[in-house]
């Protein structure tokens, strides 16, 4: 039976079924011992000690004793006897198959390392009688070594600095390092500084990436290794990319004493990553644009031909209000269609939101349908129960159209691709190597019938510019945008495939406890419409007039005292007067060199208590983030006047 366990193991074992025979056998390369307590007696036991007794200084023949379960203390003579064999693991009866095969691997693995150690000491022999034989040449060697070593220097030193690299090397004890000249080139300095130390290099690193450089230090410690890409801000004050990477030394103690590694300045390839993205979201906007040229026009054929029968016949209440519900429903479609499209393209205001991932993907939908064209079936299955995650919402899409748009490439005959939702429980053994914790996360899967990905490639699909596709037709930047984008999120990507048999990217993110961010729930007639209090003013700026005097019109409705302004330089005007002003409402995007979010702290720096509402449906190049930075709430055009009702109220408090 114990055979037939450590076979299970892949374990090779001999039996012996005398003490003899274990003494013959023990003589040869063993591992280890299994030996039942009541064995050890009789005709051969005091040549098996004395065995043991004589054992070489390396050698230590660890031993599994299995024991009878006793009540109370072993007997002095059993004692003893276990003593006098040495390496002793005590095991009682009954025991498990699975305890004990574990023993054996351990039992194994240590007497591996006393082999390991015999293989030291011979070494360590053989070395001193080679170095009494070269001590008469010791001098010539260690001048050919240092030769060597310098050589070996010098060879390093002229490649790093050929490759515009700096290398580094920390004592973390005292807080200080030694770096090559082009280290110290690369933060904008000429010569090499007196000193250097991690405050001074966190100083040098840009706001906004301070905190992350900070925990890659912190985490290096206990990994042993340090990577990033991060932003500096160069002595001559110039923004550069850097890339630093390092591995960390212990001492015997396991205390993290050294780090050292390699710096370089990534700017000009990180310019040409963003160049590279931005050509790949305009590609699959590219891919869009027939689809989306023939939903507006049938949208537009809804609204101009309603309208038109409107103007031709107002006087039926019922008919017209038919076919205003239709030109709205219409015009809604388009906006929702304008907001994706802005998304992909960079020029919607984008930030990480808590909400409802099944939404997202059905509101993504008629997107995915015009990208896969008539010849591809999309097929969503989607938990209902699905738990709330966190991420920027067009991000994920775009991501989600990136995979979509791969699987429609790969099935150039046509089929079905699978969008698949679920709430999964990833333990300890699931994340071991993905850099995340175990815990809940939503599984996002997109599935083709397509041609499949062979292991080899299936090894590299998520590198930078990595690509299978025709010149022309893939920046090979696709699946490391959705890894880069789902590892910033806190997931993993996980890809299965076989050759001819499809392929399935599963997207794993972390399930949120945050409640729904405000967007996305149903908030409609949640709260009542709210109308000016006495006396309420608006300072609307917005330059164009029929938004103007839309938005005027609808202000005016909710009983709100308008004050209007047509550019900032006019807005400030007003606010530098004694004029009541409550709430300021400004478009972002404007003429005369100031834009929305500039224009909110001037005003702010004039009047502090004054509260702001931004309007805008895009936000021009960089434009992004900034609101959020500014904590500037913002109402997307184009809304109705329930909405901005709604988001007045939120702004400007109940009272």
């Amino acid at each position: 039976m114990i055979r037939q366990a450590l076979e299970r193991s892949a374990i090779s074992s001999v039996i012996c079924d005398s003490l003899v025979s274990l003494h013959d056998n023990i003589q040869k390369a063993s591992g280890g011992l299994i030996v039942t307590e009541e064995s050890l007696t009789g005709t051969g036991l005091d040549a098996l000690l004395d065995w043991f007794a004589r054992q070489p200084p390396w050698s230590d023949l660890p031993i599994i004793a299995l024991a009878t379960k006793q009540v109370g203390h072993r007997s002095a003579g059993s004692s003893d006897l276990l003593r006098r064999l040495g390496n002793v693991v005590l095991l009682e009866r009954p025991i498990n198959a699975e305890t004990l095969a574990s023993a054996a691997r351990s039992v194994l693995r240590a007497r591996k390392r006393q082999y390991q150690v015999e293989s030291l000491l011979e070494e360590q022999k053989r070395t001193a009688v080679e170095l009494r034989a070269l001590n008469d040449t010791l001098e010539q060697r260690v001048e050919q070594r240092t030769s060597e070593l310098n050589e070996a220097r010098d060879t390093l030193a002229f490649a790093l600095d050929s490759a515009e690299m700096g290398s580094w090397d920390f004592d973390l004890v005292h807080d200080s390092a030694r770096r090559t000249l082009r280290h110290d080139q690369i933060f904008g300095y000429k010569d090499l500084l007196p000193s250097w130390s991690t405050r001074q290099f966190l100083a040098h690193i840009a706001d906004e990436d301070r905190q992350a450089a900070e925990t890659a230090l912190e985490k290096a410690a206990q990994s042993g290794s340090f990577e990033i890409e991060c932003r500096v801000n160069r002595r001559d004050g110039k923004a550069r990319w850097i890339a630093a990477k390092g591995r960390v030394g212990y001492d015997a103690s396991r205390r993290p004493i050294r780090m050292a590694g390699i710096l370089m300045d990534i700017t000009d390839r990180k310019q040409t990553e963003a160049a590279l993205h931005k050509a790949q979201r305009m590609e699959a906007i590219g891919q869009l644009t027939g689809g989306v040229a023939h939903d507006f026009n049938n949208l537009l054929t809804v609204i101009v031909g309603g309208l038109d029968m409107v103007i031709r016949r107002p006087d039926q209440p019922e008919r017209v209000a038919r076919l205003a519900q239709a030109a709205m429903t219409a015009a809604r479609r388009g906006e929702q269609l304008t907001q994706q499209l802005l998304a992909y393209s960079r020029r919607q205001m984008l930030h990480p939101e808590t909400l409802n991932p099944n939404r997202l993907l059905l509101d993504f939908k008629g997107l995915a349908e015009r990208a896969v064209g008539d010849s591809i079936t999309l097929r969503f299955d989607l938990d209902a129960g699905i738990h709330p995650i966190r991420v920027d919402a067009a991000q994920l899409e775009s991501a989600i159209l990136n995979l979509v748009v791969n699987s429609r490439d790969a099935m150039p005959q046509g089929g079905t691709i699978s969008i698949t939702s679920k709430n999964v429980h990833c333990g300890s053994e699931a994340v071991a190597e993905k850099g995340v914790s175990p815990g809940a996360y939503v599984q996002i899967s997109v599935t083709d019938e397509g041609t499949g990905i062979d292991q080899n490639t299936l090894d590299h699909v998520f590198e930078p510019f990595f690509t299978t596709k025709e010149v022309g037709k893939g920046s090979g930047l696709g699946l490391a945008q959705v890894y880069g984008f789902i590892r910033s999120a806190g997931g993993y990507v996980a890809i299965k495939s076989k050759k001819g048999r499809g392929t399935t990217v599963q997207l794993f993110l972390p399930r949120s406890d945050e409640r729904l961010s405000e967007s996305h729930l149903h908030s409609s007639g949640q709260l009542p419409l709210r109308r000016a209090a006495t006396g309420e003013t608006v300072l609307l700026v917005e330059d164009d007039e029929q938004v103007l005097n839309m938005a005027v019109e609808s202000l005016e409705e909710l009983q709100y005292r308008v004050v209007v302004a047509r550019d900032a330089r006019q807005a400030l005007d007003h606010l530098h007067g004694t004029e009541r002003i409550d709430i300021m409402f400004s478009d972002v995007v404007m003429p005369g060199g100031m834009n929305g979010a500039q224009l909110a702290v001037e005003a702010r720096a004039l009047r502090p208590d004054l509260k702001v509402l931004l309007t805008s449906g895009y936000v021009g190049e960089g434009g992004d983030g900034e609101f959020y930075e500014k904590n500037l709430p913002v109402l997307s055009k184009p809304y109705r006047r329930d909405e901005l009702a709604e988001k007045l109220r939120l702004v400007l408090g109940s009272h």
